[in-house]
């Protein structure tokens, strides 16, 4: 009885193994539990956000597999795709040893575009992406100087430099015709002291004349 107790109980954990294998196996095995973004160059890497309308942008991918392969393309799509599904730019990438991964940083013409992100192990379709790349010319067309407007004043190197006074305007009263020892001048012009002195001889002159008929 107790032989076939035992057996019973070995049977039951024996299945139980046997059951659990298949889920161990899928828990290590690769498979499609990350995702992939499309970021902007300025964008973080820790971001796990996805940006659709971009100018140079890059790959990032999260949650994936330790050191999962990858390969990796995208293809013009509609409306915009001259011939839709051409491929216009691929490449490869060995993910982190947490499952996360970057390419280099990318530009496309202005368009409309998707990624096909392909990795070891995957059970169904690639990852993708629908994505929009969109420089514009703002992007790319130089800022317009701004013009320096003219100054309402004339700046000080350009302002006039100041008369003196005494050139500024003439002086209100004449200069002297002489030297500093020029006798003042009659209304005739003819100097006071010539004046003087030919009165001092007339009156000697006249003297002497009342004195010479006197003695007579």
């Amino acid at each position: 009885m107790r032989t076939l107790f035992r057996a019973g109980a070995l049977s039951a954990v024996a299945a139980s193994a046997v059951l659990c294998l298949p889920a161990a196996a899928h828990a290590t095995a690769p498979g499609d539990n990350g995702t992939v973004k499309i970021h902007d160059s300025a964008t973080g890497e820790e971001l796990r956000r996805n940006e659709p309308h971009v100018c140079t942008f890059y790959l990032d991918a999260f949650g994936f597999d330790r050191a999962q392969q990858v390969d990796w393309h995208i293809e013009a799509w509609a409306p915009t795709a001259g011939v839709k599904g051409e491929t216009v730019r691929s490449g490869a990438l060995t993910l982190d040893g947490e499952g996360h991964g970057r390419t280099a940083d990318l530009t496309l013409p202005d368009g409309h575009y998707k990624l096909f992100w392909n990795f070891a192990g995957e059970k169904g379709s690639a990852k993708h992406k629908v994505f929009w790349t969109d420089c514009g010319e703002d992007a790319t067309a130089p800022a317009p100087s701004a013009s320096a407007s003219p100054s309402a004043s004339p700046s000080a190197s350009e302002a006039p430099a100041e008369t003196p006074a005494a050139e500024a305007a003439p002086s209100s009263s004449p200069s002297p015709q002489g030297g500093e020892g020029d006798l003042a001048e009659t209304g005739n012009g003819a100097p006071v002291g010539l004046l003087s002195a030919a009165a001092a001889a007339l009156l000697g002159a006249g003297g002497y004349l009342v004195l010479r008929r006197r003695r007579a």
